[in-house]
């Protein structure tokens, strides 16, 4: 008799989404078994989401990619061969060294999904090989505005006080969904638990969302006019007199300048804009300022627009004026425990960074000054199907899917084919690995080792993540590009990946393997830090009026400018699409475009939503569950309908993200129901960072006939 294998648990960090739970992992034989929350993590406090729980079946799904594979057909034929990774990493080598070599190696550019273990490692390999040309599909309309405001205005990222003795009095979650989202450590858990316990809850949305559900307040804001939101609650704050006076006079720079340039932007001016009213508005600010500590979580609905820098801008003030910085239950700063990820930016050639697509234009997303300068998305696009500035004839796509999740699919569509070269390295085939010459299989979260600072940007914690399985032939990403950077003798390219993590956690007095084995480190965290050195600013203060913007060309002042595509800004359009448009809500059941093809998560939301007020689907005759047409200037999709009370009248929502990895290759249903063929990549863009705008758009709804 076969006597049973013994389990082994391991210990590691979920990093299916951008969250970082705890986790468990049951391994038998080399295959792992199952999945539970780690009962001891400080974030996750023992739980998880469905997506975790569903590992397994996501690691051994039969779609999964599990060998290097290599196009044979025309591209986007879907005909592939199976090579070995050999031969895959020294075709793919040579073909960039003769590019580089023929048309200089900003002519290659690097892309990447969305807070991945990988994300600064792709940096790294951009600077090694030479190219300015990298980017990620959201960052000029995720995190970056944030990170940069905080920065020039605190000296440093925030993120909400959920873990000490006290708790927040009032929390205001702006364009922010936490308890589905879960981003970066700041997770769904100690939000729920908070609340539970009697945070009371403010929720700026369209939506009334998982969230807002939860909230006391709900402020149906119309999508796209958060920066007036903002100064209106500036003008309360200010001129009622119920900012934090010590915190102001010691701490700040610019309050006379803020207090007067934010008179005329009252309440009753905003809610003309806003569709908010003027005494809810009154009322969030009241609340927010009197009731602390307060904390203010923002997510990033608030830079999906033209007005990127400025409405972040107005947003971040509230925490100055109310001294809700590095105190116990307020926004707190990084404690930065770990050394940054070593890019090697210093290995750019000389000039390059000139060259980077978007950088003369944009100084935040591209410029010197920026934080982690990347290509500006539209542009890189473009000159891979014009030419202009230059050619762009290779692309290495790690973890992404512009396809579904880059603005304007067409003409990513049109961009992708005019490439000499594109490699897509994924768990699954999808729209856009349909179009690629070389397919490679990616390793999993169990399959990885690497460090996860979280809260993401603040780092008050490192986790290990420790690889413990292995499936087929699949490689961790920051490992190809090593071998890659090694076939191109690149600067950096002799050390090790477990060089660069026990270089980065010396700090701590830990190698990985001391980490491994005890998984996180946590120190106790420092509050008021300001009272020490002051805030890392050149005012050593926090910034209401910033100098460093006016120098740059920046107003130093916020203000609010009416979305390009608005019923005010193009009311002819209006009449035509009579509703406005707001995307990127989260489910969470997915992560972005991934696992439509898990049939445990695909179960519990088969179809994409568009969610709209009763009243305005008695309008189109449409009912709970029917299929619509959701179209704008730029095209059409279908989804089924959402009608909800949940959702403030005029707006529709739809689920962004969607492909059809059940009607097979070559598109994967790509064009049916994908949000991003209405969405528009097209100018004015936020002078700053490129910020494009993808809520606040003009639609129109109609009810279809049969089903997808």
């Amino acid at each position: 008799m076969k006597l049973k294998s013994k389990e082994e648990v391991f210990r590691s960090v979920c990093r299916i989404c951008h969250g970082g739970c705890g986790a468990l992992l049951f391994v038998r034989d080399g295959r792992l078994m199952r999945v539970k929350p780690d009962p001891d993590s400080p974030f996750s406090l023992g739980r998880m989401c469905i997506k975790g729980l569903a590992t397994p079946e996501i690691m051994y799904h039969p779609s999964r990619l599990l060998t290097p594979l290599k196009r044979v057909g025309a591209r986007g034929s879907n005909r592939w061969e199976e090579i070995t990774w050999e031969r895959a990493l020294s075709e793919i080598a040579g073909k960039l060294d003769r590019i580089r070599g023929e048309s200089g190696p900003e002519s290659i550019a690097l892309g990447q999904g969305t807070g991945r273990h990988h994300f600064m490692h792709v940096i790294r390999f951009a600077n090694s090989l030479g190219t300015p040309n990298w980017y990620e599909p959201g960052l000029a309309n995720c995190l970056l505005p944030r990170i940069t405001v905080s920065q020039l205005t605190y000296g440093g990222f925030v993120v909400a006080d959920y873990y000490g003795k006290v708790a927040p009095k009032t929390i205001l979650f702006w364009g922010h969904n936490p308890i589905v989202s879960g981003p970066d450590g700041e997770l769904s858990f100690p939000v729920r638990r908070a609340l539970k316990w009697g945070s009371f809850g403010i929720a700026i949305d369209p939506r009334r969302s998982e969230t807002a559900r939860q909230c006391r307040i709900w402020l149906p804001i119309r999508p796209g006019t958060d920066a007036a939101l903002a100064l209106a609650m500036i003008h309360v704050i200010t001129h009622e007199g119920i900012y934090d006076k010590d915190f102001v006079e010691k701490w700040t720079v610019g309050f006379n300048r803020l207090k007067a340039h934010v008179a005329l932007y009252t309440p009753t001016w905003a809610e003309g804009i806003t569709w908010v009213p003027a005494e809810m508005i009154v009322a969030a600010a009241r609340r927010y300022a009197l009731e602390k500590p307060s904390v203010l979580e923002w997510g990033v609905a608030i830079e999906h627009n033209t007005n990127s820098l400025q409405t972040v801008r107005a947003i971040s003030l509230l925490r100055g004026l109310t001294g809700n910085i590095d105190i116990p239950g307020g926004d707190i700063l990084g404690m930065n425990i770990v050394r940054p990820y070593p890019v090697m930016r210093d290995q750019l050639p000389k000039g390059m960074a000139e060259k980077r697509i978007g950088a003369g234009q944009f100084k935040l997303l591209g410029g010197f000054r920026s934080l982690i300068p990347s290509a500006h998305v539209p542009g890189l696009f473009k000159a891979m199907r014009t030419g202009d500035p230059y050619r762009i004839r290779a692309l290495l796509v790690f973890g992404g899917n512009p396809m579904v999740t880059v603005a304007n699919s067409r003409e990513v569509y049109e961009s992708l084919q005019k490439l000499d070269l594109l490699v897509v390295t994924d768990l699954f085939m999808t729209p856009t690995a349909g179009l690629a010459d070389y397919v490679l299989p990616a390793a999993f979260w169990p399959e990885i080792n690497q460090i996860i600072e979280l809260p993401f940007v603040a780092e008050n914690a490192v986790f290990a993540q420790q690889k413990v399985v292995q499936t087929g032939l699949c490689r961790q990403d920051e490992e190809i590009m090593i071998d890659l950077a090694r076939r191109l003798d690149l600067p950096g390219s002799d050390q090790s990946l477990r060089d660069i993590i026990d270089f980065r956690l010396e700090p701590l007095g830990l190698t990985f393997e001391d980490l491994r084995n005890k998984i996180y480190s946590y120190p106790r965290h420092e509050y008021r830090k300001f009272e020490k050195n002051g805030f890392r600013t050149p005012s050593k203060k926090v910034e209401l009026y910033s100098r460093f913007l006016e120098r740059q060309g920046y107003d130093p002042l916020p203000a609010y400018q009416e979305p390009p595509e608005s019923p005010v800004s193009q009311p002819d359009l209006y009449r035509e699409f009579p509703y406005v448009l707001t995307t990127g809500s989260r489910r969470i059941e997915f992560f972005h475009s991934e696992h439509r093809q898990i049939q445990s998560l695909r179960k519990r939301r088969p179809d994409p939503t568009a969610e709209m007020h009763p009243a305005t689907a008695s309008l189109h005759g449409v009912a709970d569950g029917d299929w619509v047409t959701v179209s704008s200037p730029r095209g059409q999709i279908q989804m089924r309908a959402a009608v909800t009370e949940d959702i403030r009248t005029g707006v529709i929502n739809i689920d962004h993200g969607w492909w059809f990895p059940e009607r097979g290759g070559p598109d994967f249903g790509v064009w049916a129901s994908n949000a991003n063929l209405l969405t528009s990549n097209a100018p004015p863009y936020d002078p700053a960072f490129g910020s494009y705008q993808l809520r606040g758009l003009l639609c129109n709804v109609e009810k279809t006939s049969g089903d997808l």
